[in-house]
């Protein structure tokens, strides 16, 4: 059985703008075997998204470029790890030694993504196994998403946006914090 740990919307960047996107909503559950279990759901004319091809899942760069869904995590030290989830179920992780700093490949993987796709609704969820990746990761999270519209457009969507244009790594996008879990 899996425990909820939060439930958060994510709001547009106002520099950004897709007509199609009404609305995007995040969850984050913990599972008893110490997977995080991050839901995206987003509403809107899902047909005006450019949704990519879904293929075999595996690690792959660049996934940012179009429609991606994406999670940072920080440690005390400013050292931090972005997830990017893509509706290919392509997934990618990467370690900063400090703000846009020192990236690297992060070594270990993402069990699963699961991907559910309506007209009106389309909702991706990764399964990752974040203990192997970050210990107390918990402390400062961010979680946003870029959509690309089948017109061209793009919109950034997190839980918060630092002044000027879009950027998930900035500090301010780090506006989750979370109970430590049990035993830690």
């Amino acid at each position: 059985m899996s425990r909820v740990l939060a439930k958060r919307a994510l709001i547009s960047h106002p520099g950004s703008h897709c007509d199609a996107i009404s609305g995007c909503g995040t969850k984050v559950e913990l599972s008893e075997e110490g997977l995080l279990k991050i839901e995206y759901v987003v509403t809107g004319d899902i047909r005006q998204v450019a949704l990519p091809v879904r293929v075999a899942a595996e690690r792959a760069d660049n996934l940012w470029t179009t429609t991606c869904f994406e999670a940072f995590f920080m440690s005390d030290d400013g050292q931090y790890c972005e997830f990017n989830f893509s509706p290919s179920t392509c997934w990618a992780a990467y370690r900063f030694s400090s703000y846009r700093e020192g990236m690297e490949t992060a070594h270990g993987g993402v069990s699963v993504i699961e991907i559910e796709e309506m007209t009106d609704r389309f909702s991706l969820t990764a399964n990752l196994p974040i203990n192997s990746y970050l210990p107390r990761w918990w402390q400062r999270i961010g979680l946003s998403a870029v959509f690309e519209c089948r017109d061209g457009s793009k919109t950034f969507w997190a839980l918060a946006h630092p002044p000027g244009g879009p950027d998930f790594h900035h500090k301010d996008c780090f506006a989750l914090t979370l109970p430590a879990p049990e035993g830690s």
